[in-house]
């Protein structure tokens, strides 16, 4: 008995090394790349940077920061962004899978279309909404020729604009099929036995909604929402292409700083980009605790 016990203790840890070795190729890749990137974007955000003769660790760059307006502008028109394209995608996310829950006709091929801008990268839906919503763009040039507008300048302003109304439409077109996907999910794998049970005692489409589908869906909805803000945050790509210059979104702020030809803008530009670090890992901290506890 103790000889058997001590074979399965023996297979179990070369097990556990196998295992191990064969993460080690992956786990390299994470250390070397991702962990001594941002080892070396914390030390110079610290302004220790020999190249320029910076050898002296200190906070002068966060403090630069953040008593500068033009980041605090940024950071705000940042969170407005990711805040703003997040709930109103999760809104209409749940919307469309309610929509989408009941069996219907042709009931395969709309849930393909639906989730068929998950392969489409942002950069694409970015041009889409840039030959679109511009006021050169189609829909501007359509108003005129309609004779809503005299000119297609007339149209309102949604790229470039004050309100990053062409950045939100954006995200909310890409992100409304992935929060939505997820609550399909939930939705057809828990049924609507509750609903029904609710129902049957009295309460109203929009109560039983409210009281028991609603709170059956939500830690999903809230997971893909940390996930979706969170990546909005830090996207770069859509608002440089559509977003105004200045104040311009965080990412595009840090950008611009980061290859500055003036080397000593090194360390703030890399102060913003802890900033960004730092709240997604907070972020994705939430989403793992969510996560554990649902």
């Amino acid at each position: 008995m103790k000889a058997m016990l001590m074979s399965r203790l023996s297979d179990s840890g070369a097990e556990r090394l196998r295992i191990w070795l064969l993460l080690t190729p992956a786990l390299l890749v994470i250390i070397v790349l991702f962990l001594g990137g941002l080892v070396s974007g914390l030390a110079r955000s610290l302004n220790y940077f020999p190249l320029i003769g910076l050898n002296d660790p200190n906070l002068d760059a966060y403090r630069s920061i953040f008593s500068d307006d033009t980041f605090v502008q940024s950071f705000v028109l940042t969170f407005y962004i990711a805040f703003v394209s997040t709930f109103i995608a999760s809104v209409l996310a749940v919307a469309s899978a309610l929509l989408l829950r009941p069996k219907f006709k042709g009931k395969r091929f709309v849930h393909f279309l639906y989730s068929l801008n998950l392969t489409i990268p942002h950069l694409v839906g970015a041009i889409g909404v840039l030959y679109l919503f511009s006021q050169s763009g189609l829909v501007s040039r359509l108003g005129t020729a309609s004779g809503i507008t005299d000119t297609p300048s007339d149209f309102p302003a949604m790229v470039a604009d004050p309100w990053a109304i062409g950045i939100i439409i954006q995200y909310i077109w890409k992100e409304v099929p992935f929060i939505g996907v997820i609550v399909l999910a939930i939705l057809l794998s828990v049924g609507e036995d509750y609903e029904s049970v609710a129902r049957s005692l009295g309460a109203s489409r929009w109560q039983a909604f409210r009281h028991v589908t609603l709170p059956l869906v939500m830690p999903g909805v809230v997971s893909a929402s940390i996930i979706v803000f969170a990546f909005t945050f830090g996207a770069f790509e859509i608002p440089f292409l559509l977003g105004r210059t200045s104040p311009a979104a965080l990412p595009v702020l840090a950008f611009r700083s980061y290859t500055d030809v003036d080397l000593a803008a090194r360390p703030e530009a890399m102060a913003m980009a802890m900033v960004i670090t730092f709240l997604s890992m907070l972020l994705i901290s939430a989403y793992m605790s969510l996560s554990r506890r649902y």
